[in-house]
Parts: structure tokens; C-alpha cells; sequence
């Protein structure tokens, strides 16, 4: 195990539990400390901030859930997964609810258990990272951030995790999302965090090139296979070989490269260009859509059995409409990064522009939006007159006329503002769908639905 020792707490009123634990932990190089109470544990985590806490719901002296709580209380970037006995679902639950990384049902699989904690440590990282990177963006520090993700609201959180738990693996990554959202920063954090951190990571954009020329960036091309290849050249898999791919706007790919791709992710050889040898390579993938790529295989223009081979592990990066609380911390981050040095403040009026505009271009939209506002600016106050944005907006800040210009359909629109009316409402009504549907006087099946097909 590379570098700092990670700690894990174990809390569990059973010794014996605890000790075949550290039994099994020790070995592999974790530092393991013990706790058989909960206030026991609150107090060792309170004075060692361990990196990894593991915690039986049923303690003697106070409910798992209260020890979670308060262990959250002190420290939320620190990964707490919970034992729950056979069957007790509903604790799990309330468990997941109150902040756990994840639960563990007794009596547990070796694999299982040893998988949730890597993925769990891996997860803590991340977390760490994130909120190094937060402090230097408020302390305006003097470093380069632009290889890394700013945000710090619920969905991003979520998206942390998700990368926290692929990371380790070897699966297959589809990331789906908006132009300008910043999927290629999910795909360099994934890679950054993964076993294959130290080995090639290579990128290529499949809308940028025509059939031919991308099939010979990507499969390669031997000596004489068309006009101008006048040697044999390694395509990206093969320069990729025992790291990651990184294949950028994937639903812009032709279907007869889809083919050969498939091959691929199927483990079997491919061919370079004019090529007679068959090439074996064993890379990971990690694919991106600026569309909804479901939406392109039932209009037929990307092969299902391709999408089901990408869809291992499915990551939505959300809008930059859809996670405003971000938007401080990215114009902090923009400011430090076009502002030469200097201090320069956002007051509440600009930051209340920014947050109410809709930004169709998303965070590559804001970023050229600060640049551009940083070049007129000739103080240290980026004042509202200052921010270049403009259109027709609704009463919530959404310019719905730069969405339909940016493509989206009317319908879509009209999406978005019922997603943002359903969500008002229900954080009012204190999430209680029975009353959200009463307060809106609409039907709670169709509540229900809109929901469902939300989270789906």
C-alpha cells in the first residue's frame, strides 16, 4: 500500500468482531483502532480523524444512527459504513439517509466487505481533494485548478461518490451530459483516482474528425494503407494499452467505427487501417455523450449493443441551472484564474445575476463570461454592469429563448420549469409528496410519475 496508512475505526460491541476485523485488515496494511461504545468512538474519532469508519447499528450505550450522526456532526468527508443485521432494511435506510457511505448486511462476504471498503477509502480521497481544492479557491491561492471539478452542491456530492466507487474498478464509464458541463473532468478524475493513475490516459474527440482519419487516429493505419501513409503508425488503443481511453462525444462516432469499438469491448483483436494482423489490447474506456445517447439508439443512430456495452456504469453531469450553489465557488475559481493576481470581490448584486441567468453554454459559458467581464474590469470590484449576459428570461432566471437556440425543444423547456416548480414545492411542503401534490392541485399520480421518470 502506496503512501500514508490509512486508519479505519471499527465500532461494534462485540470483541470478537472487532478483533477479526483488525485480523483481517492489519495484514493488508491498514491501521485499524477499536471501539466497543459509541461514545468510545466519537471521542478516539474526535482526536485521530480516521479515514475510514465502520459502524454496527445495534451499540449498548447509543443507537448506531446517533453515533452516525454525531461522527457526521464532527466530520462529514470522513466515509462511515454501517453493519446492519439480516433484515433490519428500514435501518439500513435511515442509515443512507442520515449519511452513510454504505451498509453492509451480517453475516457479510469477505469480498464484499473488503470491495465497500476500498471503494469507501477511494471515495474519502476524493472527498479531500475537493474540499483542498475549495479552500484554495477561497484563499486565492496561486494554483493551476483547471484539471479538476468545483462544485460542492447535492447532485456533485453525488457524482464524488459515484466516482469514489468506480474509480478502483475496471468498468466501463458512460458520462452523459451537456455541452460545457464538464465531463472530461469527470473522466481525468476517475482515471486520477484509479489503479491506472500512473499509465497512459489518452483522449480524442469523435466529432472532430471525418470517418477516415478518425479510425486511423483511434485503430491506427499501416505503411501504404492510403495516400500519405507513408509509415506504419500505433493508433490511441494501442499507445493506450494497459490504461484509459478517453473517447469524448461518443454518439458523434459512425456506425462503422461503432463496429469495430464493440469488437473491442467484446475482447476480441482489431485491425489497424490496411492492416492483415490482428491487435490485442486490454484498455479501459470511458466514453461521453453531450446527448442523450438512449434517445440516439431509438432513432437509430448508435448501436444499442454498443450503448449496452458502454452503459456499465452511467454518470449524468448536471446542467449548471440545475446546481446554482456552485456558481460562487466557479466565478471564485474563474477570477483567480483570468484575474492576474489580483483581489478582485463579487458583490451581491453581480452574484445575483449570475445565479439568475440560465447559462445554455453551462460552466464553459460562465468561464467565458468571467474572462470576458475581467477584461473591461478596471478595479477590484466586478461590478453587475460588468457581466455580458442578456435575453429573454422568465420570473426564475431561465433564458428560455438561449435554450431553444442551444436546441433543446419546447417541450424540454417547458421540462425544466416544471422540474423546478415540482422541486419549490416540495421543499416547502417538507418533501411530503401527498402535499406537494395538494399545494400544485394536480393529481399525485401525475406527481408520482413526474417524479419517477425523474430518477430513472
Amino acid at each position: 500500500m502506496e503512501g500514508k496508512i490509512k486508519t479505519i475505526l471499527v465500532t461494534d460491541d462485540k470483541e470478537s468482531m472487532r478483533r477479526n476485523i483488525r485480523d483481517l485488515l492489519e495484514p493488508m496494511g491498514y491501521a485499524v483502532l477499536e471501539a466497543g461504545k459509541g461514545e468510545e468512538a466519537i471521542r478516539i474519532f474526535s482526536g485521530t480523524e480516521p479515514d475510514l469508519v465502520i459502524l454496527d447499528i445495534n451499540m449498548p450505550d447509543m443507537s448506531g444512527l446517533e453515533v452516525l450522526e454525531k461522527l457526521r456532526e464532527r466530520n462529514k468527508g470522513v466515509p462511515i459504513i454501517v453493519f446492519t443485521a439480516y433484515g433490519t432494511s428500514e435501518r439500513a435506510i435511515q442509515a443512507m439517509k442520515c449519511g452513510a457511505f454504505d451498509y453492509i448486511e451480517k453475516p457479510f462476504e469477505m469480498d464484499e466487505f473488503l470491495l465497500n471498503i476500498e471503494r469507501a477509502l477511494q471515495y474519502g480521497s476524493l472527498l479531500k481533494e475537493v474540499n483542498r481544492l475549495r479552500s484554495m479557491v477561497d484563499d486565492q491561492a496561486d494554483t493551476a485548478l483547471d484539471d479538476y471539478i468545483i462544485g460542492n452542491s447535492p447532485k456533485m456530492q453525488e457524482i464524488y461518490k459515484l466516482i469514489g466507487r468506480v474509480a478502483p474498478t475496471s468498468a466501463t464509464v458512460l458520462i452523459q451530459g451537456e455541452s460545457g458541463t464538464g465531463k472530461e473532468l469527470v473522466a481525468d478524475a476517475i482515471h486520477r483516482h484509479s489503479h491506472l493513475s500512473g499509465k497512459p490516459y489518452l483522449k480524442i474527440n469523435c466529432g472532430a474528425l471525418s470517418e477516415s482519419l478518425l479510425e486511423s487516429e483511434i485503430f491506427g493505419h499501416e505503411k501504404g494503407s492510403f495516400t500519405g501513409a507513408f509509415a506504419q503508425r500505433k493508433g490511441l488503443f494501442e499507445m493506450a494499452n494497459g490504461g484509459t481511453l478517453y473517447l469524448d462525444e461518443i454518439n458523434s462516432m459512425p456506425q462503422s467505427l461503432q463496429v469495430k469499438l464493440l469488437r473491442v469491448l467484446q475482447n476480441q483483436p482489431f485491425f489497424r487501417v490496411g492492416g492483415d494482423r490482428p491487435v490485442n489490447v486490454d484498455v479501459r474506456i470511458i466514453a461521453s455523450s453531450n446527448r442523450d445517447i438512449r434517445t440516439e439508439v431509438e432513432q437509430g443512430n448508435f448501436r444499442e449493443d454498443l450503448y449496452y456495452r458502454l452503459n456499465v456504469v452511467f454518470i449524468q453531469v448536471p446542467p449548471l441551472r440545475e446546481r446554482i450553489s456552485d456558481i460562487e465557488l466557479l466565478a471564485r475559481h474563474f477570477l483567480q484564474k483570468y484575474g492576474g493576481g489580483s483581489m478582485i470581490t463579487i458583490p451581491p448584486g453581480t452574484l445575483t445575476k449570475l445565479k439568475k441567468y440560465a447559462w445554455p453554454g453551462n460552466v464553459r459559458e460562465l468561464e467565458n463570461t468571467i474572462h470576458s467581464a475581467l477584461v473591461t474590469n478596471s478595479g477590484d470590484i466586478l461590478e453587475i454592469d460588468q457581466i455580458p449576459v442578456s435575453g429573454t428570461q422568465g420570473q426564475d432566471g431561465l433564458d428560455y429563448m438561449e435554450l431553444i437556440d442551444q436546441g433543446m425543444s419546447m417541450r424540454e423547456v417547458i421540462e425544466i420549469v416544471e422540474k423546478k416548480i415540482i422541486n419549490e414545492a416540495l421543499a416547502k411542503c417538507g418533501f411530503n409528496q401527498s402535499k406537494t401534490a395538494d399545494f400544485l392541485k394536480i393529481n399525485r399520480r401525475l406527481l408520482y410519475t413526474r417524479l419517477k421518470n425523474w430518477t430513472t
